[in-house]
């Protein structure tokens, strides 16, 4: 087999950060944007920290699906002839999918949020309820989700773990005679 280790490096680099950076906000931002002194000064907070990591999140989804092609490109031989690798790569699929999707609409609403400002909040995702109706609805959404896109991410973490235990040498040589046997 082939060393893949720009790919693969991509893959995982910008993997860790997606899933680092959403979960440390959620742990972190969100919670201490509550200490900003005022309504208004939470909101202000809050925005500036998620539009900062906005171009950071997405230079590492970029580096991690520019990274995950390279990763099937260089394993599409073990896709199609070894047992349960296609089945591994279609799950990471579905998962890098979904991730992306509840990624797209919490940046939705994160701009509904930021374009307000310092909207009175809370917390990040916690309107108060001088806060706008549809900036409210936005906040009350984001609590939601902002732990949808790091359990999805982390489950791609376990995935892809799973995916470099199929390469040892034992499981391709097992899976190769499962497929052609």
């Amino acid at each position: 087999m082939a060393r893949n280790t720009l790919s693969r490096s991509l893959h995982d680099v910008g993997l860790a950060a997606w899933f680092g950076g959403t979960l440390a906000n959620a742990v972190a931002l969100n919670p201490a944007s509550a200490e900003a002194g005022s309504a208004s000064a939470t909101g202000a907070v809050a925005n500036a920290g998620w539009d900062r990591w906005t171009p950071v999140n997405a230079v590492a989804i970029g580096a991690h699906l520019i990274g995950s092609v390279g990763q099937l490109i260089g394993n599409r031989t073990r896709v199609t002839q070894q047992q349960g690798v296609g089945g591994m790569s279609l799950a990471k699929t579905a998962l890098t999918a979904a991730a992306l999707g509840v990624t797209a609409y919490s940046r939705a609403l994160g701009k509904i949020v930021s374009q307000e400002g310092a909207t009175p909040s809370w917390r990040a995702t916690r309107p108060s309820k001088r806060a706008r109706a549809e900036v409210a609805a936005a906040q009350l959404r984001l609590d939601q989700l902002q732990w949808v896109v790091p359990a999805l991410t982390g489950a791609l973490v376990v995935v892809s773990s799973y995916a470099g235990e199929q390469q040892r040498p034992g499981e391709v040589a097992r899976g190769l005679a499962e497929k052609t046997g």
